[in-house]
């Protein structure tokens, strides 16, 4: 059995490569600047271990460019040159180093001390690859995966994944399993997609824990058990994966399957919004603007309503839009309401569109504009909002913004109220009173039409808001 080398052993052997280095050996130069770079037997002291590194390098040695070029890379050593990282690189590369011709792809893909090109970056990758470097092959699988330097070919990607993934590879097999499951390139698979998640758990990779966890709270590829879900989210969760706290913040918020704890789920969302996650910043908003698992507080809301808005997040740019325009946690102001309406309006937010209309409507925090006011309110009444829908039918009985049209009031009217709006149910009543029997059976007739042509906007949902 071979025992660990002794602190002395390794001094003999840095002082064995040492001798030998000085004379211009450029293996022991190398040897030696990996002993200064790891510490090993010796002080670890990076500027020794460029100095060696570089000699070495210097005389041709493809291992020493590679470490060379990362030294610069990462400014280890030596200050930090990108170009100069690209220059070493590129000298070991075309030498056959798998590594260096990994790292000079990924300066070209991100555009490092040369011209980015994702075409470069995936030649480079292709040559390590086909010499078996393991995290190459993943990368260049990612590559035909996303049709990032080269046409998008699901075949080739899983090819790829497959080969790293057989050699443990673990974000290979995240990969795979992910190919698995959305049925990119195979067939649709959920049991070949937890069988690689769980591998690639076994070796602590935090997505792969949460896929786990994922597919245990939704029973896809095993059977639904709410409790191992927990345990495997729990797991990427401590380990900082936010996707992982925010799902664990949904599970706690909700109590599906699990014992309901609001406090926990606020911690799980907080830290995950803390990390940027957009949804866990939304719901950790929606806690406190209704006081779940923590005192109500508008002004906090606020804050966490505006950082998932300004990441773009359509339901929360309403909600803020509502802040301001009810002076709810800040102080009233219109035109901020406005503005905040219309970014989610242009994303399609039905609740935005049709508040927006109403400020238009109303000239409130805008200009007063009619024809905008039937823009923004037809938008969301086309996606079956009931109160869009009352509102546009008063725009079409008294002609402001549109032509004057009581059938399609009627329409409109009748569209509402079947949705459950009670003013445009007794409004309907009373319209229908001073129309002909005619008149009514036509706009009876554009409603049913209306329904067949969108059955989407008929199913229940949440306008503008998104739930825990």
């Amino acid at each position: 059995m071979k025992k660990p080398c002794s602190a002395r052993q390794g001094h003999d052997s840095y002082r064995w490569f040492l001798v030998a280095a000085e004379r211009g050996d450029p293996y022991a130069q190398f040897n030696l600047g990996r002993i200064y770079k790891a510490g090993d037997g010796v002080a670890r002291d990076e500027a020794q271990a460029f100095y060696w590194m570089n000699k070495a390098a210097v005389q041709g040695i493809a291992y020493a460019q590679n470490h060379l070029g990362a030294m610069y890379y990462y400014g280890r050593g030596v200050d930090a040159d990108d170009g100069l990282a690209v220059h070493w690189f590129r000298s070991a590369a075309t030498q056959g180093e798998a590594s260096a011709q990994q790292n000079l792809g990924q300066m070209y893909r991100k555009g490092r001390g040369l011209v980015r090109s994702d075409e470069a970056a995936v030649h480079w990758f292709a040559r390590a690859a086909e010499q078996g470097l393991v995290s190459a092959q993943t990368l260049l699988g990612e590559a035909y995966a996303e049709g990032r330097g080269v046409t998008r070919c699901y075949p080739m990607a899983m090819a790829w994944y497959r080969k790293a993934a057989l050699q443990h590879d673990p974000y290979a097999q995240v990969r795979l399993g992910l190919m698995y499951k959305h049925g990119c390139g195979v067939t649709r698979n959920e049991n070949q997609a937890v069988a690689w998640f769980r591998q690639a758990a076994m070796r602590d990779v935090p997505a792969a824990q949460r896929l786990i966890g994922v597919a245990y709270a939704e029973g896809r590829g095993v059977r639904c058990d709410p409790r191992r879900a927990v345990a495997w989210l729990l797991r990427a969760a401590e380990r900082d994966d936010a996707d992982a706290q925010y799902n664990l913040g949904v599970m706690l918020a909700n109590g599906k399957g699990v014992e309901q704890d609001l406090e926990l789920a606020l911690v799980w969302y907080q830290r995950a919004a803390e990390a940027g996650h957009v949804l866990a910043q939304y719901n950790l908003g929606s806690m406190y603007a209704r006081g779940r698992g923590v005192d109500r507080d508008e002004r906090r809301a606020l804050e966490w309503y505006r950082m998932a808005a300004e990441q773009g997040a359509a339901n929360a740019q309403f909600n803020v839009g509502v802040m301001y325009a009810n002076g709810h946690g800040v102080n009233k102001d219109e035109v901020l309401a406005a503005a905040w309406y219309r970014s989610a309006a242009e994303q399609g937010d039905a609740g935005a569109q049709n508040n927006l209309g109403a400020m238009y409507a109303n000239g409130v925090g805008v200009e007063r504009d009619d024809v905008q006011a039937v823009d923004w309110y037809g938008r969301a009444a086309e996606q079956g909002h009931p109160l869009a829908q009352f509102n546009l039918s008063s725009m079409y009985r008294s002609g402001r913004g549109v032509v004057r049209d009581p059938g399609r009031c009627l329409m409109w009217l009748t569209l509402s109220a079947q949705a459950g709006d009670v003013a445009a149910g007794s409004n309907r009543q009373r319209m229908q009173l001073v129309m002909t029997a005619q008149a009514i059976a036509e706009a009876q007739e554009l409603a049913r039409q209306w329904r067949a042509a969108h059955p989407a906007a008929l199913a229940p949902a949440q306008h503008g808001r998104a739930s825990d």
